[in-house]
């Protein structure tokens, strides 16, 4: 594979100056500002993405000020006691995404907001303190203990909410098979780990957030 000193040259030549780069590129959210972050925010933002898989998103942002009210704003302690009668009448409402699987998943995401906000003080602090070098592992707890959180949905969840994190796009999985890291996206612990290690050199080289180092990657395929 490549080292970062060629992937910072290449996208320096592509945007032709350091200042321009950095425009481009992203910045995570502090510790401080993901544990800042309330349990039900989490919920919202967890569910906008199961809802989002799949559908325009204009489409479902459209719709979520009517999501935040029949769910209660969010409030894991109030969405986690809503029973089967409850989703059904919301299958009724014309304000939401009827999707019955989707409706469902709220209420199990919230009951894992809670168990971890029990065991760690809150989710944000659990999401907080999950390093970096091993951010495939959170978005196999997510996906394992969550409902719908798989394939991309653990990691877009996590960068939308502000963890750093890289996210195997299809210029990013491109560019990993141009260096001979993967060969496709990687679903198995095999292929998480080997895109791990990739991107903990370049960190380790550069210093810069995965998710930075993500968007440079993708931008040596996407033209």
């Amino acid at each position: 594979m490549q080292d970062y000193k060629w992937l910072n040259e290449y996208c320096l030549n592509r945007f032709g100056s350091a200042a321009a780069l950095e425009a481009h590129l992203p910045s995570p959210a502090t510790p401080r500002r993901l544990e800042a972050i309330s349990n039900d925010r989490y919920l919202s933002t967890l569910a906008l993405r199961v809802f989002r898989a799949g559908l325009k998103h204009s489409l479902v942002d459209a719709k979520w000020p009517a999501f935040e009210q029949v769910f209660f704003g969010f409030d894991p302690e109030k969405v986690v006691l809503m029973g089967a009668d409850h989703l059904e009448r919301l299958m009724q409402d014309a304000r939401i995404i009827r999707h019955l699987g989707k409706l469902k998943s709220v209420p199990r995401n919230a009951q894992l907001i809670l168990d971890i906000a029990h065991e760690y003080g809150s989710f944000g602090h659990f999401i907080a303190q999950w390093p970096v070098t091993d951010i495939v592992g959170l978005w196999r707890y997510l996906a394992k203990h969550g409902n719908q959180l798989g394939g991309l949905s653990a990691p877009r969840f996590l960068r939308m909410v502000g963890k750093d994190t890289f996210i195997p796009t299809y210029d990013v999985v491109a560019a990993l098979n141009a260096q001979n890291i993967v060969e496709k996206v990687p679903s198995s612990q095999r292929d998480q780990a080997a895109v791990q290690a990739a991107f903990n050199e370049w960190h380790e080289q550069s210093g810069r957030p995965m998710c930075q180092l993500s968007m440079m990657l993708a931008y040596t395929v996407n033209h």
